[in-house]
C-alpha cells in the first residue's frame, strides 16, 4: 500500500500567499511535526551590499525543498571526519550554492498550528566560520520540536542560511565608500546583517506558523554563538531588540574585532592575490575563485562604528588588568525583571537599560578538537619561538609557557595536548568566563546562567550538537566492552593477554581508536537534561538556580553544582595567574596563531 504523502499548507494573510510544506519524517499522531523549507527572507542587491527584507511572494510558495546555500569550499568527508562517522552514516545532502539566492529559512512547527497559537520561537544560528548551512541535517529541528510537544512546551524552530566568509564579512575603506554611495549603513558584517534580516522576517511573519514574535530565543554554537554575542552588543539591539533571551554554546569570542582600516588591510592582501584593484573588479571575480581564497582567511565581524553599540567592548572586557573575578550571585530578583510567583518565570522588561538579554552561556571542552590538526603541526622549538614573538616580552611568554608546561624541550608526544589546552583556554573557556561575568555585571548581577559541557559525544566533533538536536547517528552497539574473559586459565601466553587487552582497549590500528564510547543511558540522560532546560528557558523559565552551575557530563552526569566545580573542571587558577596579567587582546592573539598552525614557510623548520 503506498505511503500517503502529507503536504501541509499555511495560508499567510499578511504576505498574501500560501506556503506548502512537508510532514516531517519524525512526525507521529501524538506529536505531529511539519516543516517549511527554503523560504526566502531577504534579497541581495549586489555582492558586498546589505540585504533587503523580502516580502513579495507569488500566490503559492513551494516550501517542500531546501533553498540554495552560500557558496563555500566543499571538503569531501568533512562532516564524517568532524563527528567521527563513516561516510554511509552521514545523510546525503547536495545543496545548490548560489551567491544571491542563499538567504532562506526553514521553519519546523507543530502539525496542528493556527495563527493564534503563539508558541515560543527558537532561532538557531549555525557555526562553521567559512562553511556550513542552517539547512544541514545536523541542525534539523524535527527531534527537538517533537520533544517540545511531548513535554508540553511546544516551540516553533527556525534555522536559516546567511552569507559566509569573504561574501559575508569583507570590509575596508573602499567598500565603505561604495556602500555609502548605495545608501547602506556601515560596511562589512553582511552576514550579521543577514541574520538580523531573518530576525526581522520572523518578527513580522512567524505568527502564521504558530510562533510568538514577542517570545524569541536565539541559540547557536561556535562562531554562530559568537554572532549571538555580536547581536546582544549591537546598536540596533539597544534600541529595537528582536529577541528576548539567548543561549550561547561554546562561543568563539572575538575580542580583537578589527576596525574598517585594519579589515581593509586584510582585504587588500586578498585583492592583490586576485590581481584586482577596485571594488568593481572584485565584484567581477568568479565566485569559485573568490570563495577558495576567502576560505583560508579568518574574516568575521568589523567594528565599523555603526553595528556595535558605544562602549561594547568595555561592557564585557573591562580594559583593566587584574579585573578578572567571578561576579557573586544574589538571591533577589533581576534588575528590570520580575519573577513570576508560580513558575520561576523571567519576564524581561525591554527598556533601554535592560537591552542585554537573559543568557545561558557555557563552553564545550571537546570543541578544542576542531584545532587538533593545526596544533599537531607545531614542534617544541617552533611553538616557543612563536609565543615569544607574539608576546614580545620574555617574562610574559615565559610565564605563559610555564603555566602550560610548554618549552623547547617538551616531549613532542605531549606537546599536542598542551597546545590544545592553551588554545582551548585562550579562545573558548576563558573568554566565555569573561563574557559571562561582563554581561552579569551589566545586568546588575542577575540573569546569566552558567554551564559546563564535558559529556563525551558519539563522535569527535562538537558534542553538544548531538545532544541538543538529537540527529547524530549513534553507534548501534553502545554497551561497554567486556573487560573480563569468559574463563580463566593458568596460561601465561602473552598472545592471550594481548588479545584480551585489544578487546577491552582497542588498537592503534583500529579506525575507532580514540572514539568516545557513549552508552544509551548516558546519551539519553544528557540529551533530555539539555533539551528540557533549553525548552524551559525558551518559555521564560529559569533553567536552574543561577547561583549554581549546571554540568553536562562526563559519563552521563547532569545536575546543578556549586561554583567550586569550576576549579576542578576548568583551569581557573591558571587563568588568574597566567592569562589575566597578559590581557584578553594578547591572549587571543596567541590562541589565534596557535590554532592556525605554523606559517607555511615555517613548517619545515619547526
Amino acid at each position: 500500500m503506498p505511503i500517503k504523502v502529507v503536504h501541509p499548507v499555511v495560508p499567510h494573510k499578511t504576505l498574501k500567499t500560501a506556503f506548502t510544506g512537508v510532514e516531517h519524517s519524525i512526525s507521529s499522531p501524538e506529536a505531529p511535526v511539519f516543516q517549511f523549507r527554503g523560504i526566502k527572507y531577504a534579497s541581495i542587491p549586489a555582492r558586498f551590499r546589505q540585504s533587503k527584507l523580502f516580502t513579495s511572494y507569488s500566490t503559492h510558495v513551494d516550501a517542500t525543498k531546501y533553498g540554495p546555500i552560500c557558496p563555500q569550499v566543499h571538503i569531501k568527508g568533512a562532516e564524517a571526519e568532524m563527528f567521527g562517522l563513516t561516510e554511509d552514516q552521514v545523510p546525503q545532502q547536495n545543496f545548490k550554492q548560489h551567491e544571491f539566492d542563499c538567504l532562506n529559512l526553514n521553519i519546523t512547527c507543530l502539525g496542528d498550528i493556527d495563527a493564534g497559537s503563539r508558541y515560543p520561537v527558537m532561532f538557531w544560528i549555525h557555526g562553521g566560520a567559512n562553511a556550513g548551512a542552517g539547512s544541514s541535517w545536523v541542525y534539523d529541528g524535527g527531534a527537538l520540536v517533537r520533544k517540545s510537544i511531548l513535554i508540553g512546551k511546544p516551540i516553533v524552530l527556525v534555522t536559516f542560511n546567511y552569507r559566509l566568509g569573504i561574501l559575508g564579512f569583507a570590509a575596508g575603506p573602499a567598500l565603505h565608500e561604495d556602500n555609502l554611495e548605495a545608501g547602506d549603513e556601515g560596511v562589512g558584517n553582511y552576514g550579521l546583517r543577514d541574520q538580523r534580516r531573518a530576525l526581522e522576517w520572523v518578527h513580522r511573519y512567524i505568527s502564521a506558523f504558530g510562533g510568538d514574535p514577542t517570545n524569541v530565543t536565539l541559540f547557536g554554537e561556535s562562531t554562530g554563538a559568537g554572532d549571538i554575542l555580536c547581536h546582544i552588543l549591537s546598536a540596533k539591539n539597544e534600541v529595537h531588540p528582536l529577541f528576548h533571551r539567548a543561549i550561547v554554546q561554546s562561543a568563539v569570542v572575538e575580542h580583537n574585532v578589527p576596525d574598517v582600516k585594519t579589515a581593509g588591510w586584510q582585504l587588500s592582501r586578498m585583492m592583490s592575490a586576485l590581481g584586482v584593484h577596485s571594488v568593481e573588479q572584485l565584484r567581477a571575480v568568479d565566485i569559485e575563485k573568490l570563495v577558495v581564497l576567502g576560505h583560508h582567511h579568518h574574516l568575521r565581524a568589523t567594528d565599523d562604528g555603526v553595528f556595535f553599540r558605544r562602549g561594547w567592548k568595555e561592557l564585557v572586557f573591562p580594559d583593566r588588568p587584574n579585573h578578572y573575578h567571578h561576579v557573586e550571585s544574589h538571591t533577589h530578583a533581576p534588575l528590570h525583571s520580575h519573577v513570576d510567583k508560580h513558575a520561576s518565570k523571567i519576564i524581561p522588561h525591554h527598556t533601554r537599560t535592560a537591552s542585554l538579554q537573559p543568557l545561558i552561556i557555557g563552553d564545550t571542552y571537546s570543541s578544542s578538537h576542531l584545532y587538533s590538526l593545526p596544533a599537531s603541526l607545531w614542534t617544541p622549538d617552533g611553538v616557543t619561538r612563536r609565543i615569544r614573538a607574539i608576546c614580545q616580552s620574555l617574562s610574559k611568554s615565559s610565564a605563559l609557557m610555564r603555566a602550560y608546561d610548554i618549552h623547547a624541550h617538551t616531549d613532542p608526544e605531549d606537546l599536542h595536548d598542551k597546545i590544545l589546552e592553551l588554545i582551548t583556554d585562550s579562545r573558548l573557556a576563558w573568554p566565555t568566563e569573561c563574557v559571562a561575568d561582563g554581561i552579569k555585571r551589566a545586568r546588575g548581577g542577575h540573569g546569566v546562567w552558567r554551564y559546563v559541557f564535558d559529556q563525551e559525544g558519539p563522535g569527535r566533533g562538537p558534542a553538544d550538537l548531538a545532544y541538543v538536536f538529537d540527529n547524530m547517528p549513534v553507534p548501534s552497539s553502545l554497551s561497554p566492552p567486556d573487560l573480563y574473559p569468559s574463563s580463566f586459565s593458568d596460561s601465561d601466553e602473552e598472545e592471550e593477554d594481548v588479545e584480551m587487552m585489544s578487546r577491552s582497549s582497542g588498537s592503534y590500528d583500529d579506525p575507532e581508536w580514540g572514539m568516545s564510547v557513549v552508552d544509551e543511558y548516558s546519551y539519553a540522560r544528557v540529551r533530555d537534561a539539555m533539551q528540557e532546560r533549553w525548552l524551559s528557558f525558551a518559555y521564560g523559565e529559569a533553567p536552574w538556580n543561577e547561583n549554581n552551575v549546571f554540568v553536562f557530563g562526563p559519563e552521563g552526569e547532569t545536575g546543578e553544582r556549586s561554583w567550586c566545580i569550576f576549579e576542578g573542571r576548568r583551569r581557573r587558577q591558571t587563568w588568574r595567574e597566567a592569562l589575566e596579567p597578559l590581557g584578553m587582546n594578547l591572549v587571543q592573539k596567541v590562541g589565534m596563531e596557535l590554532s592556525n598552525g605554523p606559517p607555511l614557510g615555517m613548517k619545515s623548520r619547526c
